[in-house]
């Protein structure tokens, strides 16, 4: 018998792009922006990609006339969106307010990227964000070379969407030092921003705007000085509602980050969902939903964010160590870790909801056995 030592050909495999775990709102929506762009007959502010109408439809939603569907960004009251989306129509900033899990930042980004096409022109507050990350900063090493210059200059995602008229975006605002947080005020009121080791300015093209998020919770960390304040115009997000808006907010939010994941559907666990949404409100407003028991609520905020992460977290339990269906056992271990953060305050206000209110109501002995076993 013989046998052929001569080598085989192998086909090469092509190379694929990895695909992001979270694509930015202007590639992952890009099809339903390019609809709306298509589509959109109204007047538009200069750079803009879409009319006001149309960002507002964009976030949230509706059905074209060619019937294309644009799926809701947002739920909530459409006054807020409107109201937003023509400030930014404005020579005024937006200032987005609220309490930590009102989607201040999906708002943001899918803002920004329905008006300029790019929402990651993004400053991440923080204690430690310096001036440099608002205004610009130096190639050291052109700097030592050459000293001063235009090549030397390193533009902040802010002075980018100055001189392109993009919008910027500022995450935590209040998270920033005081001091930085007013080297906006210049930009924001005379719309130039000083270079004065070069002896220019840039000064913002129509079309600038710039969108910052605050979380309300925060006062007192780095208060906004009144100069700045009046510079924005202020959004407050609320809270949903009602516990059907919540339910509808966790179940499409996690329905989608469950299809970048490959985890199971998220209607196949719609009940559970309800139920993390109930425990949350309950906890958070201090009272049973038939308004009977007042209730202690925790030191956490319980918002609709962490209802997200909960539930996203026991689809992940169900497809890698369940069968894919979404029960109480799932969720109930997340539902701990949010509720209980300071361990002798909130494992009381816990214990005393389970067996006051989760132990007596009906249909929800599958979720008290769960939630007794993970807090033993």
């Amino acid at each position: 018998m013989t046998v052929s030592m001569e080598p085989t050909s192998v086909e090469p495999i092509p190379s694929q792009a990895p695909q992001a775990l979270r694509p930015h709102a202007e590639d992952a929506f890009a099809a339903e922006l390019t609809a709306l762009a298509a589509q959109d007959d109204r007047p538009r502010p200069e750079r803009w990609k879409l009319s006001p109408w149309a960002v507002a439809t964009y976030l949230l939603g509706g059905t074209l006339a060619d019937g294309t569907v644009i799926t809701p960004k947002y739920v909530g009251p459409r006054r807020i969106v409107e109201v937003a989306v023509t400030t930014l129509a404005t020579d005024r900033a937006l200032l987005l307010l609220g309490v930590p899990g009102t989607a201040k930042t999906w708002v943001s980004e899918h803002l920004a990227a329905a008006v300029s096409g790019d929402s990651t022109l993004l400053v991440q507050g923080t204690a430690g964000t310096p001036e440099e990350a608002i205004r610009y900063g130096w190639n050291y090493a052109r700097l030592l070379a050459h000293g001063p210059s235009r090549d030397a200059l390193v533009p902040s995602p802010v002075m980018r969407a100055m001189a392109e008229g993009m919008t910027a975006r500022v995450e935590e605002l209040t998270r920033i030092p005081a001091d930085v947080q007013d080297t906006l005020i210049t930009i924001l009121s005379e719309k130039t921003l000083p270079v004065p080791e070069l002896g220019e300015e840039v000064q913002a093209v129509r079309g600038f705007n710039l969108i910052a998020t605050a979380n309300d919770r925060d006062r007192g960390v780095n208060d906004l000085s009144s100069a700045l304040r009046r510079r924005f115009n202020t959004v407050v997000l609320p809270l949903p509602e009602s516990a059907d808006a919540e339910v509808d907010i966790v179940s499409r939010r996690v329905d989608q980050m469950g299809r970048s994941l490959d985890l199971p559907q998220a209607p196949e666990g719609l009940d559970e969902i309800r139920r993390v949404v109930t425990v949350f409100r309950e906890l958070r407003d201090g009272v049973t939903t038939d308004g009977r028991t007042r209730l202690k609520s925790p030191s956490g905020t319980l918002s609709t964010a962490e209802a997200i992460s909960v539930v996203t977290n026991g689809l992940a339990l169900a497809a890698h160590f369940g069968d894919g269906v979404l029960r109480a056992g799932d969720v109930a271990a997340g539902i701990l870790g949010a509720v209980v953060r300071d361990p002798a305050a909130d494992r009381v206000v816990w214990q005393e909801y389970l067996e006051t209110v989760v132990r007596e109501r009906d249909g929800w002995t599958d979720f008290y056995r769960a939630c007794r076993e993970v807090s033993a």
